[in-house]
């Protein structure tokens, strides 16, 4: 079970400024929260600690560094069996063309995102991963013609 952690005004304001840019030095975020530096460093180092802060990421724009096929994957399960679950939930997150993968409520089990570079890719990993021995029943696939909106982080702040 998740502990929750208790934030008060200024954490929610220091989250918000560490997710849009967790490298903005302390000085600036001090004086847009109204903290000194010091606070500031103090209160980061007891959010990581506290793993209300897990990871200091950079988002990196795949069509910069290659061609990229983005799809959304709805994978219905052939059974609701926790070991098989589980083991599908293991083998997505070692998969390398996975780039997210909800467990989610309705018809459909888990919703992906997969990145290939190829369609022959694409069928390369639904024949490793999407088969029946796997647990899957069926799946569907959408290819992204274009992102509208992408992962920023500073979208899932929560306001006060």
């Amino acid at each position: 079970m998740t502990k929750f952690v208790t934030l008060d005004a200024f954490d929610h304001r220091l989250l918000e400024r560490v997710r849009r840019n967790a490298l903005e030095p302390a000085r600036v975020t001090a004086e847009a929260v109204g903290l000194s530096e010091s606070a500031v460093l103090r209160r980061l180092r007891r959010l990581r600690a506290e793993k209300v802060i897990v990871a200091d990421v950079a988002i990196v724009d795949p069509a910069r560094v290659e061609p990229r096929i983005v799809l959304h994957v709805l994978v219905e399960m052939n059974t609701q069996d926790r070991k098989v679950m589980n083991a599908f939930q293991a083998a997505m997150r070692t998969s390398p063309e996975i780039q997210g993968c909800w467990d989610v409520t309705g018809e459909t089990d888990y919703l992906l995102t997969v990145a290939v570079r190829s369609m022959a890719e694409y069928e390369a990993f639904g024949i490793r991963e999407m088969i029946p021995e796997k647990g899957v029943r069926a799946y569907k696939s959408m290819i992204v013609i274009r992102e509208v909106v992408g992962p920023d982080p500073a979208r899932a702040v929560i306001s006060r």
